[in-house]
This record gives structure tokens, C-alpha cells and sequence, in this order.
């Protein structure tokens, strides 16, 4: 069965906290040493996800951490851009979060402002969203090749003339 652009962005969802945990985890304790842990637990705070021994470290709430902490820890090593790639994943993961629909424009912008984020903290997954990122580009030029022969062969049994073939 083909994948939904829904699934797709969880999918890329997952490969995206994976790539940022160590990347966050580092630069705040860089920042607020042994204590960084507090600090992220300040911000996002305690939930029954939260195991009793760390942080509930969904991309949600990675990239809170990321957005809130920004001006103390991530913008020592992080530019403008990142920071605007991090305030659309939060929106994109919202998005997902609440089931909302992907078309595949929307799909494909998600998938590179993950891809974007990770190349820029040096993730290994960011390789994966590049290969996802091409097969939703097949998926979506066979889907324009389906629409151009259905649209063609209707224009033949109609007998009128199909424009711009």
C-alpha cells in the first residue's frame, strides 16, 4: 500500500528528533553544564511520557527547547535561518501532531526544512531525508505522468482536441 504524505512526515518526524537529540543534549550542556538537564525539564516540563530518569525528548519538545533556548545556547552556533527552519518544523509537527492533511508540496517543504536543520548540526539522518525527499519526488512525477495520460485519452474518446499536448 503507498505511503500517505502523513505518514511521511512522521516518518521524517522521527529521523529529525533523532538527529537533533545529541545535537541539543551537547550544546546545553555546554551552556548550563550539569544542570542542563533542569533547564530543558523547566521548559517543557513533566508529563506521564517523562521517564522517571530523564526527558520525554519527542521532536516537540526538542524543538521547544531549541526555540526557548535559543538566544542562551543555539545561537552561539546556529544563524537566523536555523532558527526560522526551527519555528516552521514546530508549526509542521503541530500540523501532523493534529492530523491535518499533506499535500505533496507541503510534504516535500517538510521534508527539506528537516533535511536543512539536520545538514546544519551535522546530523547522519539528514542523508535519509535526501533519499526521501527524491521519492516523494517520483511519487509525485508519476502521479503528473498518470494525470497527463488519463487527461489524454479522455480528450481522445471526447474526440476534442487536449491543450497543451
Amino acid at each position: 500500500m503507498a505511503q500517505s504524505n502523513h505518514e511521511r512526515v512522521g516518518r521524517a518526524l522521527e529521523l529529525l528528533s533523532a538527529g537533533l537529540r545529541p545535537f541539543v543534549e551537547r550544546e546545553m550542556r555546554v551552556v548550563h553544564g550539569e544542570g542542563w538537564q533542569d533547564v530543558a525539564r523547566q521548559i517543557i516540563g513533566t508529563d506521564k511520557y517523562s521517564p522517571r530518569d530523564g526527558l520525554n525528548w519527542d521532536v516537540a519538545n526538542l524543538l521547544r527547547v531549541m526555540w526557548d533556548e535559543w538566544n542562551n545556547v543555539f545561537a552561539k552556533t546556529l544563524g537566523k535561518n536555523e532558527r526560522n527552519l526551527v519555528a516552521e518544523l514546530r508549526e509542521i509537527r503541530n500540523a501532523w501532531a493534529h492530523q491535518k492533511s499533506f499535500d505533496t508540496d507541503d510534504a516535500y517543504r517538510a521534508l527539506d526544512t528537516m533535511e536543512r536543520l539536520l545538514e546544519a548540526v551535522s546530523a547522519e539522518q539528514s542523508a535519509e531525508l535526501t533519499r526521501q525527499k527524491a521519492e516523494l519526488l517520483r511519487v509525485r512525477f508519476d502521479e503528473q505522468v498518470k494525470g497527463a495520460v488519463k487527461k489524454a485519452e479522455t480528450a481522445a474518446v471526447s474526440g476534442r482536441p487536449q491543450e497543451g499536448l
